[in-house]
């Protein structure tokens, strides 16, 4: 059984920094592309980054570029989004996914053809 748990959520002030975590069980790491999404309350899920586990390469969505960073260890089956001068409108929970054989155009799409999502985790950005 494939499973995907996010952590690393919770509450910091404009400015601070979190690191989310997502460990991926049940598949052949190298296999997949890797995504953070976001969805914020009454907005559609939106794409945050991508990284291909098997070379590293990474893609973020154009507003992301600059604060956040995508990061993966594949020895431990994880793949991190270290996050910097978080802002309030980075409230969302973030939810990381696995895609096999998936492009970066997933990313505009809300990861709507990723075969794997974890339940996400909730990073509230106070003022």
């Amino acid at each position: 059984e494939v499973q995907l748990v996010e952590s690393g959520g919770g509450l910091v002030q404009a400015g601070g920094s979190l690191r989310l975590s997502c460990v991926a069980t049940g598949l052949t790491f190298a296999d997949y592309v890797i995504g953070w999404f976001r969805q914020a309350p009454g907005k559609e899920r939106e794409g945050v980054a991508l990284i291909n586990v098997d070379d590293g390469a990474a893609r973020y969505v154009d507003s992301m570029k600059g604060r956040f960073t995508i990061s993966s260890d594949n020895a431990k089956n994880t793949v991190y989004l270290q996050m910097n001068s978080l802002k309030p409108e980075d409230t969302a929970v973030y939810y990381c996914a696995a895609g096999r054989g998936k492009s970066y155009f997933t990313l505009y799409t809300g990861g709507s053809d990723m075969d794997y999502w974890g339940k996400g985790t909730l990073v509230t950005v106070s003022s």
